[in-house]
């Protein structure tokens, strides 16, 4: 090597330090949360649409989170559902999982994912209800799926809720099985909520313009927030 080729060299070394914060500067650090959905093969997955950008939304406006402003939307059985530590999952209709999504969703959730799962009917007794709960027995054990006590660190995680989930206006208007469910359910996994899933339809009591929001007396979408930071902390 002569000399001219060595101070190139040398000054290559030297300047890839800078070179490389520089590049990261120039570059908009990664969102702490993302909205992403989880498209499944069966049933109707796309449900909900202005859901994400109104909880995004109270997110910005009650909190210090850093948060893509577009929803995501992954394929269950993409390898890019273990990128997203919190997933959405929702419907009407039947859910019956490929082998794959089945596969990628145990793994997502033993690995630390979190699953928030919505029934769209808010009937603890239709399509949706009966065979989401049939897979999480499948994936996780007849028994994994439980009522989650109203004590539960999420109702408390950023507001609070001393009586356990609020109730949904769809369920207040006798729609579905005529009931409202004071109580949500979920599977836990190494002491934290691995899938939290809910008769209540929050998709749709949510599913509205985010400056609407000033026509309610109380923001119901307050507890999405407590979802989110509880599915980001524990």
């Amino acid at each position: 090597m002569d000399r001219a080729d060595f101070l190139r060299t040398l000054s290559a070394v030297a300047f890839a330090p800078w070179a490389q914060a520089r590049t990261l500067a120039l570059h908009r650090r990664r969102a702490d949360f993302a909205f992403t959905r989880l498209q499944y093969a069966s049933g109707d997955w796309d449900v909900d649409q202005r859901m994400p950008a109104n909880l995004l939304n109270s997110l910005i406006e009650y909190t210090t989170v850093d948060v893509d402003p577009k929803e995501r939307v992954v394929p269950l059985g993409s390898e890019a559902v273990f990128d997203a530590p919190f997933c959405y999952l929702a419907g009407h209709r039947l859910v019956e999982l490929t082998a794959r999504e089945r596969a990628v969703l145990e793994r997502y959730i033993h690995n630390g994912g979190f699953l928030f799962a919505d029934d769209c009917n808010h009937d603890v007794d239709g399509l949706f209800a009966k065979s989401f709960e049939t897979e999480m027995g499948t994936l996780f054990g007849p028994t994994a799926l439980q009522k989650l006590p109203q004590h539960h660190e999420l109702y408390r995680a950023f507001f609070t809720f001393p009586n356990g989930p609020p109730t949904t206006g769809l369920e207040l208007n006798g729609w579905g099985d005529d009931l409202v469910h004071d109580y949500l359910k979920a599977i836990i996994v190494d002491e934290r909520i691995g899938v939290l899933y809910s008769n209540k339809d929050y998709g749709c009591e949510w599913d509205y313009d985010f400056r609407n929001k000033r026509f309610l007396a109380e923001d119901n979408t307050k507890f999405g927030v407590n979802i989110v930071l509880y599915a980001m902390t524990a």
